[in-house]
């Protein structure tokens, strides 16, 4: 099964509610109180790229309104797109690691225009990374656009185990610490690992 399918689902899809990212800063606060686990500054965006020049034009859109934004002095870098090896878009946004509420508002505003010019069927997932303030584990959390939840996944350092494993007992520490913060996915066999996403490292 691949990307699309284990994230997308077979069941009926929830209604999209992008509020929810709004979420993330309060989760923030009771990640790193709870776990150690402090915000990155980066997030990202994945979508399924569409032919055309209307979705060429909406890049370009999306990479204007958050450029614009750090030229301002928002503090955050131009925004980054790059493609995964299985054809999916992603872009990637930076702000300092303690302003999580403006990362949050560019990947709302992100998703909302593409949402907003009939590209939301092609939005996939969002993410927000996280690394332990003692250590060098990272942590993402990830937001599943058709599904309305969130999931954490934390991938093993190198060097501390098998490559291309993950930190279950981790994860599963998160979602109980997050439970009254954000809509945690119930169904484990979608929180699907997202080796090498941007925002991960």
């Amino acid at each position: 099964m691949g990307l699309l399918d284990t994230i997308l689902g077979r069941s009926k899809p929830v209604p999209p509610d992008l509020d929810r990212l709004f979420g993330l800063p309060t989760a923030a606060i009771t990640l790193e109180a709870g776990a150690g686990f402090t915000p990155t500054g980066v997030g990202s965006v994945c979508f399924a790229s569409v032919e055309g020049g209307a979705f060429a034009g909406l890049q370009e859109d999306v990479r204007e309104l958050l450029d614009a934004d750090s030229r301002r002095g928002g503090g955050g870098r131009p925004v980054e797109f790059s493609q995964d090896a299985y054809g999916y878009t992603w872009l990637l946004a930076r702000r300092p690691a303690d302003d999580t509420a403006s990362l949050v508002n560019d990947l709302h505003a992100v998703n909302t225009l593409l949402q907003d010019a009939g590209f939301g069927p092609q939005l996939l997932c969002s993410l927000m990374g996280f690394r332990e303030a003692a250590g060098q584990r990272p942590l993402v959390l990830v937001y599943l656009y058709k599904r309305g939840t969130f999931y954490p996944f934390a991938p093993l350092p190198e060097g501390t185990g098998p490559a291309g494993k993950r930190d279950n007992l981790t994860e599963l520490q998160v979602r109980a610490l997050l439970a009254e913060d954000l809509p945690i996915e119930p169904d484990l066999g979608r929180w699907f690992p997202v080796w090498g996403a941007p925002g991960l490292g």
